[in-house]
């Protein structure tokens, strides 16, 4: 998978094709492992923030999406989620006028998770952010 790194923990990982239906897919898929990984107060805001993301790169990038859900070991009350693609820009950040459609995926990224960020990988980019797991 593009820019991932190594974590112990629970992990499981998608590719989706760059086509309109990988959102969708994405959105599920993440939805039913969370479900199955007893997370399920997760779930739906895991699932809309992957649908940005993954939407964006849909809009930008022409190679396969991954998905990558890992519960870190030394990290209990963790859930990192990354959407890697091959394109190798960050994106940006931005505030779009009220009347723009488009353009609120970062904001609902940053406001809804606990710390997110970029990292470059060999081929392209991974966008990463972590919820807090419940106790």
């Amino acid at each position: 998978m593009i820019g991932v790194i190594d974590t112990d923990g629970d992990c499981t990982e998608w590719t989706f094709p760059a086509e309109p239906g990988a959102v969708r897919s994405a959105r599920g898929a993440v939805r039913d492992q969370l479900c199955g990984w007893r997370l399920d107060s997760l779930a739906d805001l895991a699932a809309l923030l992957v649908s940005e993301l993954v939407t964006n790169a849909l809009r930008h990038a022409t190679g396969p999406i991954g998905v990558r859900l890992v519960r870190p070991a030394e990290l209990g009350d963790t859930l990192l989620v990354e959407v890697s693609d091959p394109l190798p820009d960050p994106p940006h950040e931005r505030a779009p006028r009220p009347d723009e459609e488009g353009g609120r995926g970062l904001q609902l990224v940053a406001g809804s998770s606990r710390r997110w960020g970029t990292r470059p990988g060999g081929t392209g980019k991974t966008v990463w952010f972590e919820l807090t797991v419940p106790g």
